[in-house]
């Protein structure tokens, strides 16, 4: 873990004894599949949904041409300079967690460099979701980890990527972690990670598992 991301950890106030809820941002709270491919055509380019990767299914639109990675990082390192600010809310985001906020904390770990975190916070904030944010670079379970140390109280995980669920489960074992995507077409190209204790890909799905886990343990 980055001591970036662990200062940006140190700042936030977790009650240990409060229910907790750690979600990603992209594809679980923000869409960005649907708005990276209106970036792409804009910029010559198509995603050709061969994969759940990136690298490998952009392609130029006049020969066909498959992009490498280092062209890919460029163009996505464009869009985010370009778009971070302005991506849209998943329906029904920003309502659910302002009715688990009644029960749990919350808090965004979202996969973005530190230059991004002004511009994601205030498109969360722009959708109602102004909640603790966390820039992570890499595989999320050391900051998790690091977020619920001595938590008594129910944690989950809301995560897109299975690598990412993963990790949680490799460094704190005790949260339930639910795989959320919330574009179908990526959905369709991966099953349910193994890792994790839920497939949701809406936030009615979600809000319901995690408010009956909740009443569950008592809370």
């Amino acid at each position: 873990m980055l001591d970036t991301t662990r200062s940006q950890i140190s700042s936030i106030s977790v009650d240990p004894n409060q229910p907790l809820i750690i979600s990603d941002a992209d594809e679980v709270l923000l869409v960005f599949m649907a708005h990276f491919e209106q970036f792409l055509s804009k910029n010559g380019c198509y995603f050709d949904w061969s994969s759940f990767r990136l690298t490998g299914n952009v392609h130029r639109l006049t020969d066909k041409y498959t992009l490498v990675q280092d062209e890919v990082f460029n163009l996505l390192k464009s869009f985010f300079d370009q778009e971070t600010r302005h991506l849209q809310e998943v329906p029904g985001a920003s309502e659910a967690l302002k009715r688990l906020s009644l029960r749990a904390q919350i808090v965004v770990l979202s996969n973005v460099g530190d230059e991004y975190h002004s511009d994601r916070k205030r498109c969360l904030e722009d959708h109602g979701m102004n909640y603790p944010l966390v820039a992570n670079r890499g595989d999320k379970g050391p900051a998790v980890q690091e977020l619920t140390k001595g938590m008594s109280a129910p944690v989950f995980f809301l995560d897109d990527s299975p690598n990412n669920i993963k990790s949680v489960a490799e460094n704190a074992n005790f949260v339930r972690r639910i795989h959320f995507v919330h574009d179908n077409r990526l959905g369709k190209l991966i099953e349910q990670a193994p890792d994790s204790h839920h497939r949701l890909d809406n936030w009615t799905q979600a809000e319901s598992a995690i408010k009956a886990e909740l009443s569950k343990a008592g809370y």
